[in-house]
């Protein structure tokens, strides 16, 4: 059972331990093989990854790359689950001076379409499950990517050994192509993520911003070179691609994860693997409290945990029940990686989402918030207001998108949408989404994308969704309807969202009203649809099937 949490080195001694770098994804890792080259760095399903493996494998991959033809600025888009074949290609991406966009592949064609066609990706990296349908929408594309099948490139051995060699038969003799060397200021990684406006926007990412992301993680969980750091959040998520990978990198630790998410045995893979920093949301950490208690396994060695939001029953069961002795709940955006968190060292203040962040290698402040009024005004301690966060990490512009990035990034402050307010410490609360944004099950989804969706229906004349309380935290998600003439049922209405939005996005509640509440404007007033709870009271629940009529 883990008693206490690791402290030997304080985070700015863990980052001295290495050589200098330059700032970028390729110096980093190459400064922590320097260290260590024969210490672990990703174990995924049995394989486990050395830094001169990693190092080694993603170069070859990545002269493969510019032997293709990839240049500098391109853009690799990656379909695929967690897994080190995938890992190996963020590297390789970074080495060749590429732009990596990883996208969940469990988007709809539609969904996925629509960002492949916003990025324009050179190439594509997938999945044999995804590669026909990957093949078919960009088949008709002005510039049709070519694609890499990960399984191809990585084969099936059950060794790294046997991994590494199908890659260099993949990549065929390429050790005399010379690789660029990427600058600090150089795009390195587009996240997408759900907009207000109905449609995903690409949050751009430079080498530098990855890279003091990932430090910063270093001084946010004070992060050991001995820790192992347990991540079942998908790679196209910043959380996994800058916290647990980009952390385990900077501190020359360790990354475990695995492709697919199993409750059931999450503990037990704890123990296998001997991890010690565990990555959640708040809707796995509430799956982990439900489950029954048999699968908890003591053995386990985890003694810090990161995510948020953590309420304070969560805390006690994995405090007292999971023996987690310390966890740390912050806030971040894919714009602003890790803006704020409560400290380490304390004091920690359950419900809080901290003090702005700091960083090993800057003195404070790294990170500076603000919070205003609808006039831009900075409002008393204790007052709700708009959270501004002024950081060096902030995303360089949204892709193809200079009226989302004015609107969101104003003199050096970027606009988070949510409220929140400040204690007298210094601590801040989140308060509500001012942004119409859906939080499910860890995924941000658009509201006004599934507004859309939904008003598609010949039967629905008006659509607004909102998020609801869910058992597990977070949202749910409820569709409130008006119908055209007679409401269809509400079981057609979710059978009819299938294959127009992933399933995650499909609402769990359907409701008809006979009209929606609007401002003088015409948009819907869904705070108003939130603050009625006969809707939620008689609405359709496709966990349970029951509905009652208009009202």
């Amino acid at each position: 059972m883990p008693t206490a949490t690791p402290t030997d080195l304080k985070p700015r001694d863990v980052l001295a331990l290495h050589p200098p770098h330059r700032d970028t994804i390729p110096t980093l890792l190459a400064s922590r093989r320097a260290t260590g080259p024969d210490r672990p760095a990703l174990l995924f399903e049995g394989r486990t990854w050395s830094y001169a493996q990693i190092d080694d494998a993603s170069g070859v991959l990545a002269r493969a790359l510019v032997l293709r033809g990839i240049r500098k600025g391109d853009r690799i888009g990656l379909v695929s689950s967690n897994g080190d074949v995938a890992l190996l290609m963020f590297l390789a991406t970074a080495k060749a001076g590429a732009v990596f966009v990883p996208m969940n592949p469990g988007l709809t064609d539609a969904e996925l379409s629509y960002i492949l066609r916003h990025c324009r990706p050179t190439a594509v990296a997938c999945q044999t499950a995804d590669l026909e349908r990957v093949e078919r929408i960009t088949g008709s594309f002005d510039e049709v990517p070519w694609l890499l099948p990960l399984d191809e490139i990585g084969g099936a051995a059950a060794d790294v050994a046997g991994v590494t060699a199908h890659i260099e038969r993949y990549a065929g003799p390429n050790g005399a192509i010379d690789l660029p060397e990427p600058q600090p200021d150089d795009a390195a990684v587009v996240i997408y993520t759900s907009g207000t406006t109905g449609f995903p926007k690409g949050v751009v990412h430079s080498q530098k911003n990855y890279v003091w992301a990932a430090e910063a993680f270093v001084e946010r969980m004070h992060l050991q070179p001995s820790d192992r750091l347990l991540t079942v959040l998908p790679i196209f998520h910043i959380n996994a691609l800058f916290y647990s990978w980009g952390g385990a990198l900077a501190a020359g630790a360790a990354m475990i994860t695995t492709s697919r998410f199993s409750a059931s045995r999450l503990w037990r893979l704890a123990a296998e693997t001997g991890a010690t920093v565990f990555n959640i949301l708040a809707a796995l950490g509430n799956i982990l409290a439900n489950r029954p208690r048999g699968e908890f396994d003591p053995g386990h060695r985890i003694t810090r945990i990161y995510g948020g939001p953590i309420s304070a029953e969560m805390m006690r069961v994995f405090q007292q029940e999971f023996h987690v002795p310390t966890l740390i709940e912050g806030y971040g955006m894919s714009e602003i990686p890790g803006a704020c968190n409560n400290p380490f060292e304390g004091p920690h203040k359950v419900g809080s989402i901290g003090r702005p962040a700091r960083h090993p290698r800057f003195d404070d402040p790294f990170v500076e918030l603000r919070i205003v009024d609808e006039d831009g005004r900075d409002v008393p301690v204790g007052d709700m207001g708009e959270l501004l966060v002024k950081t060096p990490i902030m995303a360089l512009h949204y892709l193809d998108d200079p009226e989302q990035t004015r609107a969101a990034m104003q003199d050096g402050w970027f606009r988070t949408g949510d409220y929140v307010r400040r204690d007298e410490d210094g601590y801040h609360y989140f308060v509500a989404r001012k942004r119409d944004i859906i939080r499910r099950r860890g995924e941000n989804i658009s509201g006004a994308e599934l507004d859309r969706i939904l008003s598609e229906h010949p039967g629905i004349l008006e659509a607004a969704t909102i998020g609801v309380p869910s058992e597990l935290g977070e949202e749910e998600i409820m569709a409130v309807l008006v119908p055209r003439a007679d409401p269809p049922p509400a079981e057609a209405i979710v059978e009819w969202c299938n294959g127009r939005m992933a399933a995650m996005k499909i609402p769990r509640f359907v409701v008809f009203v006979n009209a929606l509440p609007h401002t003088s404007s015409h948009r819907v007033e869904k705070y108003r649809l939130k603050q009625d709870p006969s809707l939620l009271a008689r609405a359709f629940d496709r966990e349970r099937r029951a509905s009652a009529p208009v009202h």
